[in-house]
């Protein structure tokens, strides 16, 4: 089956599916009842987000796991907000995103799209979205990690790693 073929496949299936859902949460109240917490906020933007990523699978599109991951991660910040009652940790958490769209892509390479580019490109989008965190965390007092002086502690830190990898891929590309 061609790529629009299995596009309109996977869309009637799943039209059909929040049909056949909207149907039994209207017409059974038992099943209103079991469902209703697992689609109230936040929690139902997890669920936004792996019907995404069902969609990308389906239609043969890994890349879409990288939008299915922040979602489902931006998710994972509300709900960190909604338990904690820590809404001010926004001025931190954002800093978090890039690390969704590096676990989006260590997927994509994982499910077959340009493998070796999105690991690479996954990987770093982590490391970067884990330094940021900890220095805005660090910044706006989210973190007590090293003190004083954690946030100029962090960004050396980063600036080797960055320095780092660039002579790594300065002496890879004179050997090839």
């Amino acid at each position: 089956m061609n790529k629009p073929g299995r596009t309109q496949l996977a869309l009637g299936v799943i039209l059909i599916f929040l049909g056949a859902w909207f149907l039994l949460d209207k017409s059974v109240p038992a099943f209103h009842t079991i469902i209703n917490k697992y689609t109230e906020f936040p929690f139902n933007m997890f669920l936004i987000g792996a019907g995404i990523l069902i969609i990308g699978l389906v239609t043969g599109q890994p890349g879409m796991s990288v939008p299915a991951a922040i979602v489902a991660g931006i998710g994972g910040i509300f709900y960190y907000q909604t338990m904690t009652k820590n809404y001010d940790s926004w001025s931190y958490m954002w800093a978090l995103i890039p690390g969704f769209v590096g676990v989006g892509s260590i997927l994509a390479g994982l499910l077959g799209d340009n493998t070796a580019h999105n690991l690479k490109r996954g990987l770093n989008m982590m490391v970067i979205s884990a330094v940021l965190f900890l220095v805005f965390a660090s910044f706006f007092g989210g973190l007590d990690i090293l003190g004083n002086y954690g946030p100029a502690v962090l960004l050396i830190l980063l600036g080797v790693w960055v320095l780092g990898s660039g002579l790594y891929r300065s002496f890879r590309t004179k050997e090839e």
